[in-house]
């Protein structure tokens, strides 16, 4: 099979509420072979990590329905959705807030504003481990 065809591209599902956060992380990531998949609220993040399985999910916290702790709990406690990595990427920098996400599941955690080269380096590393 060809490289770069949808069958070989990972999938990274983008969750945040805010519409430019979606697509700048979207810019960052097109040149890439990562296929992109968005939510805009807790709920919808879960149902869509349970449908599409996506390789990847980068959650921000503070979302409508349900915040980003809470999401990232239910995907890692769920059967079908516990072993896809969850990056947090929230404005909530506060140390606080770092071990709040790590207790909730989370993988890793970065926080906004990011670089574009960090972000890629991070889904790298998260996808190939």
């Amino acid at each position: 099979m060809e490289r770069g065809t949808k069958l070989d591209k990972k999938r990274v599902l983008i969750v945040d509420d805010e519409s430019h956060i979606v697509e700048l992380v979207r810019v960052c990531l097109e040149d890439t072979d990562y296929e992109i998949l968005e939510a805009y609220d807790g709920q919808e993040a879960l149902d869509k990590a349970r449908l599409e399985k996506p390789d990847l999910i980068l959650l921000d916290i503070m979302l409508p329905k349900m915040d980003g702790y809470e999401v990232c709990r239910n995907l890692k406690t769920d059967d079908s959705t516990k072993t896809i990595p969850v990056v947090m990427l929230t404005a909530k920098g506060q140390e606080v807030d770092k071990v709040k996400g790590f207790q909730s599941g989370a993988d890793s955690y970065m926080t906004k504003p990011f670089s574009p080269l960090r972000l890629l380096t991070e889904l790298e590393e998260k996808l190939s481990s």
